[in-house]
């Protein structure tokens, strides 16, 4: 953990000073994306020293082929990759006919990166001094527009210090890339036609297997003196990569500009034969504009996402630069534009993971969208996972469920299972739960009915069907179990009844048939249509109410607590706290052997439980529960210290709730687990979100009605958040002293403080 490299900054994420063993990490925490793609800071120039080059298209994935030591019948038949796109940033910039290269410099100085997350904007800055001994200021200024989302914009500026310089610009594209992490070094990119005209060039490709077809494109000019605009002096054109070259001849002192933009038109929005002719169109919208204006328009794009969902904190900098951070990279990963779109954990980060959908999205995320921006958004996720119902009824029937049973898949791109490690892929079921969990969050906070007859109770009757078909009737017990799962705590695999598991699988069944008499009884015509589609019979809702009335779940009398799983207290009961800190984080010192038998625990997996479903037990029952499992916690899972965050905030211990806050809202800025080098953690920055908002503003929906219980931590002098409930645009401060609650936009509201009513105009 390194809480000195980041500069603390209220609007700004700042590295100062120029360090190798930095680049990667850096790399990835000024990482920059507008929805449809996104790309790690990656140097423009050459750069030979340790890096992880890394841009990306929204949507666009490649299968790679599983890679396990024998098949297994129900096994994914491959990983899906967030691809490496062909890169259109390079500049290649030469001296006096030597490259710059800050990994060959003999001297750097004044180096400085700021991503600007107000206005969305990521800069840098150096000077240095090159073998040749020439001297050059450079100051490099990237952003990827939000208004037009095919195209992102550079400006390259170079000053020579100490003499007069020859300065020799190659800007490029190039699809001659590869994956960080293929699995078996398969070509993923099959380039189709290289070409240029005048100052812009294209490269048609498409991907192998999936077929995606990509026009990267650029376009380049130079300007020098009077802002006169300097065409190239000759092009280059190679297999795989297309250049442009300027040359220019610039006195001591005085400054010469390449203006650069680039991006991508893909076939999942043009035509896949006229996707030149569509970037052409693009960059004569963006070159009529100019650097400058694009720049403006990006300004006041990043204002009114930030008028929304922007949390103000005073007296604490650090807090306050962590939770922007959280928002601004989670704005850049998903604008809810487009419903074919998810959010993967690394967003456009970085690689691992494969890039992909997982049950964050509906656990996590869903709660932030659905409250920063216009309800549509939220029902965009929840309409992905029903236009993947066929594929998760297919993902069961693989592993032998019948009869429209449904798993959803715990790794997706197109709603095939797409995770290769077993005791993920047959055992993490809780993810079906959570779907199903998303739809009533959604419902409960909109008041918007119409998703479940119009697309969510054909996902509840698929999923309602697996778990009453993976049940297990135990004679011994005289109850149903559920055997041979993993829960939220990957850190025990292959066990009996976990909780967490068994408690979602309960509450699904009975959702369900709440939702099917509700639709009855509201939209019989939609009732009579889906059943007709998933021929549902009496027989079977009436098997689905037994389970989930007699489900078992573990229970210690001797603790008064319910047990993450049946074996669980067979282990060796030692807590974190006396825990050799040498040997922290356990993933990266302990076999997996030794961190399976072990207590420790990833990420909250009973707490979970009582999260999502805090209102069916009492604050002492969480208090007991809470003591114990923390206690075993390890956090090593980015999901884990939101939770927490907010559990603690419930329970009146302000001073651990702000220590959980701190962990989640600066994970990846203080790089705790020591791995910000492969990517950020994008979803679970939404846990931070709700730290503030439900843990330390208290709010909950409950019995239809908006709820707070406003705490602030003692660092903080004032926070302030908007959430967008209803249509109405309602804005909450807290203070030392109070909270306040105003309507910003919209009708009036009774809402409930502190269990007292109040009412808003």
């Amino acid at each position: 953990m390194n809480q000195d490299y980041i500069q603390p900054n209220p609007w700004s994420i700042i590295e100062e000073g120029f360090d190798k063993e930095r680049v990667k990490s850096s790399e990835s925490l000024f990482s920059i994306g507008n929805g449809a793609m996104g790309q790690r800071a990656n140097f423009e120039e050459s750069y030979s020293g340790d890096t992880f080059q890394g841009s990306y298209i929204a949507g666009v994935y490649y299968p790679d082929k599983t890679r396990v030591g024998w098949w297994k019948n129900g096994y994914p038949e491959y990983f899906a990759k967030v691809l490496n796109a062909p890169n259109w940033i390079g500049i290649d910039v030469g001296i006096n006919g030597e490259p710059l290269d800050l990994a060959t410099c003999t001297n750097i100085k004044n180096f400085r990166r700021e991503l600007n997350m107000k206005e969305g904007w990521y800069r840098r800055n150096f000077t240095a001094t090159l073998p040749n001994q020439i001297e050059i200021e450079v100051v490099a200024t990237r952003f990827l527009s939000l208004s037009h989302d095919e195209v992102g914009a550079i400006k390259f500026e170079i000053s020579p210090i100490n003499a007069d310089a020859e300065i020799l610009f190659k800007p490029y594209i190039d699809s001659g890339i590869t994956n960080e992490d293929s699995n078996w070094d398969d070509k993923f990119w099959n380039t189709k036609k290289v070409s240029s005209d005048k100052n812009r060039a294209f490269i048609e490709s498409h991907t192998m297997k999936t077929h995606f077809n990509v026009c990267t494109f650029m376009q380049a000019h130079l300007v020098y003196g009077e802002d006169v605009e300097v065409a190239p002096d000759l092009v280059s054109t190679k297999e795989l990569s297309v250049g442009l070259e300027f040359t220019q001849n610039v006195k001591k002192g005085e400054k010469v500009s390449l203006i650069k933009y680039g991006g991508y038109t893909v076939d999942r929005n043009h035509e896949a034969n006229k996707l030149t002719d569509a970037a052409n169109e693009v960059l004569d919208q963006v070159s009529s504009l100019g650097f400058d204006r694009l720049l403006e328009e990006q300004k006041k794009a990043w204002a009114q996402i930030w008028e929304m969902s922007d949390i103000n904190i005073e007296g604490d900098v650090k807090a306050q630069q962590g939770i922007r951070f959280n928002i601004f990279q989670l704005n850049q990963t998903y604008t809810g534009t487009d419903s074919r779109l998810n959010i993967g954990p690394k967003g456009f980060t970085g690689e691992k993971y494969g890039g992909s959908t997982y049950w964050d999205t509906e656990a996590y995320c869903i709660p932030f969208y659905m409250a920063t921006k216009n309800q549509e958004v939220a029902r965009k996720l929840l309409k992905y996972r029903y236009n993947h119902l066929e594929k998760a009824i297919e993902n069961a029937e693989k592993l032998g469920f019948k009869n429209g049973a449904a798993l959803y898949p715990m790794v997706t791109m197109n709603g095939e299972e797409c995770h290769n490690e077993w005791e993920i892929t047959f055992e993490e079921i809780h993810r079906n739960g959570a779907i199903a969990y998303a739809i009533f969050n959604y419902t409960r906070y909109t008041q918007d009915y119409t998703y479940i007859p119009e697309m969510g109770l054909e996902v509840l009757i698929g999923i309602a069907r697996f778990w009453q078909q993976r049940v297990n009737w135990s004679a011994h017990r005289n109850k149903y179990v559920i055997l041979g799962v993993t829960g939220p705590n990957e850190y025990e695999n292959n066990v009996n009844n976990n909780w967490y598991t068994n408690y979602i699988a309960k509450w699904c069944l009975e959702y369900a048939l709440e939702q099917l008499e509700h639709v009855q009884q509201e939209y019989p015509t939609d009732y009579k249509r889906i059943i007709e589609k998933t021929k549902l019979t009496a027989n079977e809702t009436d098997l689905w109410k037994k389970v989930a009335d007699q489900m078992y779940f573990p229970y210690s009398e001797e603790h008064g607590i319910y047990l993450q799983q049946d074996g669980f207290l067979d282990k060796d009961l030692v807590r974190v706290a006396d825990l050799d800190p040498k040997e922290r984080p356990i993933n990266q010192h302990w076999s997996w052997d030794r961190i399976l038998r072990s207590p420790y625990i990833k990420q909250a997996d009973t707490l979970q439980g009582f999260y999502f479903f805090e209102d069916h037990f009492t604050n002492e029952e969480l208090e007991k529960h809470f003591d114990f499992y923390e206690s075993y916690t390890v956090h090593e899972s980015s999901l884990s210290p939101c939770v927490h965050a907010i559990q603690a905030a419930k329970l009146d211990r302000m001073g651990q709730a702000y220590t959980f806050y701190l962990r989640t809202s600066r994970l990846d800025l203080d790089d705790y687990n020591k791995e910000v080098e492969e990517g950020l953690h994008i979803t679970s920055m939404a846990g931070t979100w709700m730290s503030i908002v439900e843990g330390f503003g208290g709010m909950r929906i409950k019995d239809g009605k908006l709820c707070f219980a406003p705490k602030i931590p003692e660092q903080w002098d004032m926070y302030s958040f908007k959430i967008n409930f209803r249509d109405r645009i309602l804005k909450v401060t807290v203070t030392q002293d109070g909270a306040t609650f105003n309507i910003d936009q919209g009708e009036p509201l009774e809402i409930m403080v502190n269990n007292e009513p109040v009412n808003l105009s």
